[in-house]
């Protein structure tokens, strides 16, 4: 069976997300913030059609998480436009035209829509049975190959508290939010089933590799 994949950025002091997140501010004030070590290297531009970027290390990490990939899930929030209804004409997600994914995408919404196919094979399917049928749906569609798990914070939360996360990289950036949503809240203490297998640092994020234990 394949794996379920977990990776996100969190502040040093535990926030995944800034406060009074909004479809102005989609990771919260200050949010942008956790993610600039991704924003500077290469894999991650070449993914959003940029030149340039960095290698080493975090280049490296970003990579490796890319590989054997074959569907992901998110959440609402991630996808983008806000809460309620969809709205006319609804709303495309915060990625352009041509998502960086170029799999299946299945998005976890209480709001049924028809499924969104986008240009470079991405295709956002939008699930409101919940994450144990959106987890099969994304194994499905992966066909042997690993399914991804995005944000936000709510959504890891259901996932890791059900206990069908297989691994799970958590990128420390030296940044204090202050508040905003902590990736470890409404968990049960299920994080603790994990153990720590790699660390890996430079001087803007250490990337800290969990598998589930046995």
């Amino acid at each position: 069976m394949s794996s379920l994949r977990f990776s996100i950025t969190t502040s040093l002091d535990g926030y995944v997300a800034g406060p009074r997140q909004s479809v102005t501010h989609p990771l919260g004030e200050g949010g942008d913030d956790l993610h600039k070590w991704a924003f500077a290297v290469r894999t991650f531009r070449e993914m959003h059609g940029m030149e340039g970027g960095t290698t080493g290390p975090d280049d490296d990490i970003i990579a490796e998480s890319l590989r054997n990939i074959g569907a992901t899930i998110m959440g609402r929030h991630m996808f983008g436009g806000g809460d309620g209804p969809w709205g006319t004409p609804p709303w495309k997600g915060w990625w352009g035209d041509n998502p960086p994914f170029h799999t299946p995408v299945f998005v976890l919404t209480h709001h049924p829509r028809d499924s969104l196919a986008m240009q470079g094979g991405t295709i956002f399917h939008f699930v409101t049975e919940g994450i144990h049928a959106a987890l099969d749906r994304a194994r499905k569609a992966a066909a042997g190959k690993d399914v991804a798990l995005g944000g936000g914070a709510d959504v890891a939360q259901q996932y890791l508290k059900a206990g069908l996360i297989d691994e799970m990289e958590v990128h420390v950036v030296p940044v204090l939010l202050g508040g905003g949503s902590r990736l470890f809240d409404h968990t049960d203490g299920r994080q603790t089933a994990y153990e720590c297998i790699r660390v890996v640092s430079s001087p803007s994020v250490s990337h800290f590799k969990y598998r589930r234990k046995g």
